[in-house]
This record gives C-alpha cells, structure tokens and sequence, in this order.
C-alpha cells in the first residue's frame, strides 16, 4: 500500500530532513579540519614520542619532557616549511643538553652522512626518504667540504681529500660569499649539478680585494664509501729535515672498514717505513669500535719472513714508533674514548683543542617526512666508572687554529710534524 503525506506533515518532513542534512554536511566539512594534523604536528609529535621511548635517561636529564613539548607544540602552526620546523625541533632537543640528539633535514649534508653511517640499520625507509635515494644508493651531490658559520659569514672548515673541493684548490679558512651568484647552501647550491662546474665566490683574506672566484665541478657523494675514500686519499708521507712523517686522516670512527684501512696502510702500505705517525682524528664523525688502539698498545712478538732470494720482510703487527695524534673540537663520541685511551696508555703526544665532550651512544630514527632523528639511546663510561659526556679531552699540547681567513695554514697539523721530528730516531 502506498501512503501519501498530508501538506502539513510533508512540510514538516522535508524542513526537518533539510535540517538533518545540513548538519550532516557540516559535520562531514568541518571533522577532517578539527581532526586532520598537518604533516609538521605529526612529525613534531613522532619525534618526541621517539625520545619519549627511547632517550637513555628516563628522567630526561631532570626535566618534564611532558611540560617541554606542551610549551613547543603551539608554535608548529605558525611555522612556515620543514627548515622552520627543524628549527623548532632542535629547540626542543637542546633542553635535553646531551649530544648525540638533533633533527637533520635532506638540506644537510650531515643528514646523507648519518644515513651512510648508519646504512646496516636502516632496513625500511618512509616513502618520503625512499624518493632520495633511487636504486638505494645513499649518495648525495657535493664537493666535499665541511663548513662554519662565524657571525654571518661562513668558512670552509675542513675538506676531504681527493674530493672536488681539493682538486679545486679551495682552502680552510675561505670565506664562501656565493656559488652560481646566490647564498651558499650545503646542498640546495649543488643539486642537479654532479658533473657541471659551478662558480665559487670566495675570500681568502680579511681584504675584500682578495675575493676570486673559483670553479669546481660537484659530484654524487657515496654517503657509505665517502669518509674511507678521503682517508685513503689523506694518507701520506711527509718529508721534513731527513725524517719521513706519516700521517692519516680518520674522517668517520664508524666503520671498522676504515680502521683495517688504517691499520694495512700502517702494517703493509706506504705508512709502514716511516719514522713517526700523525694520527689525526679531527672533526667528522665517531661511532664504531675503538680496537685498533691494541695496534699502539698490545704487547706482541715480532714476525720476520725470509724468501728464498733471502730477502726478509717484517710487518707491523704492533706500532713500535713515534705517534702524535691531532684532536680538536669537532672530535667527538668514539673519537674522544681513542683518545682517553692515547692518554692513558702514554702512547704517544696529543696536540690540538680540547675534544666535544660528546660520548653517549646515538641512534638514527628516520621519521615519516623523510628526516632524520639522532637519539642518544644509552650512556657511556670508560674504565668503568669516568664520564666524559659533558667534558672532552684536553690535549697535552694545546694549539690554537685560527679558522678565518687561514689560507689552509694549519698549525696543529705543522706542530704534530714538528713534535714527530724531534722524536723520531
């Protein structure tokens, strides 16, 4: 049976659903706005959920880490892109006041390097940080330097050998004012560009009039290989008033790839006749094992091999000979352990600037935007009861490295070389 309204109640049904639909339709518009979180609140939230469980302090060094990230997430609306963020992000993790603890973004060339560091551990990236790195390869576009910004100008403060910077003759100390006629960025300046030179604007001294420019050509960066190719390429031997001076350049502590490189160089390479070592283990980064101080402590017998045309041929199972080794304030984690280690054992002298104070153990969070979280998962002490978070490792010598404007003089490096001179036999 078919039924049929009456004017009267047909006016009320149809007032009453157009009531009903209006309501719903502005429920439906107005829930995603009230419960939608913009992409910066759900990395804000992510990064301090993954401190929350995982930072090594569950006291968080004495403060309500509750209380800081109510103070700090207000702001994240009125931020304006991820640089902002990060910069909001790294606030927050300062108040930490731990090492080992900072947001990098994909504009950083410290965030590429992390991930080489950390390559083993990372099994599955977010989509946002797959889209990086195509066929997986961890690599980035640059010229090797590593950089300082003093007041506002900003100085070369280290440069990897064998990498383009080197090749273009840039130097420690330049002051880089542009590339291609625009600011300076660590990777934004060089993207797109592997394999076409670009033009550095650069000042080597204090008078604007020694402004130059100077080309180089960028290219893709093996965040996994890059801190082994500069230190093979860093190892030499220098030549001053009779005495042959190696010297080696341990850019990452991290990998142990890079010290059984060390320790062939030192046992069977070019490092094994020379009359004292300099082992510099300035700036870039620690991690790894600290193992190969047995190759300047461990007590072991010497092996001599004869052939039969009677040459004989004795490897370097321990080293025996001078060694001065170089720390300053970019030395930092494992790198400052080798180096307490140096100084217990009486190996040999330390020359340069007391170290970071940076010795906790860090790990690398890759969060859904594609940024990188470092954490300090775990504290760290030597000798069982001694730490050094906080403190760094004053040298035996120290020697001052005035960066602006150094013209790639070096003084800790020249001191390390004179110290081994007068030592060496």
């Amino acid at each position: 049976m078919i039924r049929f309204f009456s004017s009267s109640r047909a006016t009320k049904f149809s007032a009453i659903a157009g009531i009903s639909f209006v309501a719903l339709f502005l429920l439906w518009f107005i829930t995603p706005v009230l419960s939608q979180e913009s992409i910066e609140e759900k990395v804000f939230n992510e990064v301090w959920q993954t401190v929350n469980e995982n930072f090594y302090d569950q006291k968080f060094n004495g403060i309500d880490w509750t209380a800081v990230r109510d103070r700090y997430k207000p702001q994240i609306a009125t931020l304006n892109g991820r640089q902002q963020l990060a910069g909001t992000i790294n606030q927050m993790l300062a108040e930490l006041q731990t090492s080992h603890t900072h947001f990098y973004t994909p504009e950083e060339t410290a965030y590429y390097q992390l991930l080489g560091i950390f390559q083993p551990e990372m099994k599955d990236l977010p989509p946002a940080a797959k889209a990086l790195f195509p066929g997986n390869k961890y690599e980035y576009t640059g010229i090797g330097i590593f950089t300082k910004t003093i007041g506002e100008k900003v100085f070369i403060s280290g440069i990897l050998e064998g990498s383009p910077a080197a090749s273009a003759e840039l130097k420690v100390g330049d002051q880089l004012i542009t590339v291609d006629n625009k600011p300076y960025q660590s990777i934004a300046s060089f993207a797109g560009k592997a394999g076409q030179p670009v033009t550095l604007l650069i000042q080597r001294t204090s008078d604007p009039q020694s402004q130059q420019a100077i080309h180089v050509t960028p290219q893709k960066l093996n965040a996994v290989t890059v801190f082994k190719d500069a230190q093979r390429a860093s190892t030499q031997v220098i030549e001053q008033q009779g005495k042959r001076i190696g010297y080696i350049h341990i850019w990452s502590n991290a990998a142990d790839l890079h010290q059984q490189q060390m320790i062939e160089d030192l046992m069977f390479g070019k490092l094994a006749a020379v009359d004292g070592l300099v082992l510099d283990l300035r700036d870039g980064w620690g991690g790894g094992s600290i193992d190969y101080l047995n190759f300047f402590t461990g007590d072991s017998p010497t092996v001599t091999t004869i052939g039969r045309d009677g040459k004989t041929f004795s490897p370097n199972y321990r080293w025996r000979k001078p060694v001065v080794l170089l720390i300053n304030e970019g030395s930092r984690s494992s790198k400052e352990i080798v180096a307490f280690g140096f100084q217990q054992a009486k190996i040999g002298v330390s020359i340069g600037a007391k170290t970071a104070g940076a010795v906790v153990a860090g790990r690398a969070f890759v969060v859904q935007d594609g940024s990188l979280l470092y954490v300090a998962v775990a504290d760290v002490l030597v000798n069982g009861n001694q730490r050094l978070e906080g403190k760094g490792i004053i040298p035996d010598l120290t020697v001052d490295f005035p960066l602006e404007y150094a013209a790639g003089n070096d003084p800790q490096k020249q001191q390390a070389i004179d110290t081994l001179v007068g030592f060496a036999p």
